[in-house]
């Protein structure tokens, strides 16, 4: 099983949960994909993009259930990483925890596989 994470408001994620999809945060739709990352990138993306946020959870989603819809492209620094075109169904997230902040604000994802 392949595995890929997504940082998301604990709020969008108990949403989620009730429809039985996430649609994806204002970023996403901003863009038309959901953003995910690998394990060499999530913690990096965490640093970029959620410093500061509070009340985080970290999804595992089994790539391989995702189907078509999520295609590798390249981004930061040309890096091919995981986007979902389309909504990421709720039995596609294998695990999820919230995510604790550094005294920077900084997310810390601890060991991912």
């Amino acid at each position: 099983m392949s595995r890929i994470y997504k940082l998301l408001d604990a709020a969008a994620w108990r949403a989620a949960q009730a429809a039985g999809a996430f649609s994806g945060s204002a970023v996403d739709a901003r863009d038309g994909f959901i953003h995910f990352s690998d394990a060499a990138q999530a913690q990096e993306t965490a640093r970029l993009h959620f410093q500061g946020a509070a009340d985080l959870v970290l999804l595992t989603v089994d790539a391989d259930a995702l189907g078509p819809g999520l295609q590798w492209e390249a981004s930061r620094g040309g890096a091919l990483f995981p986007h979902l075109y389309g909504a990421l169904p709720v039995a596609a997230v294998i695990a999820w925890r919230a995510v604790e902040l550094d005294a920077d604000g900084v997310p810390q994802l601890g060991p991912l596989t």
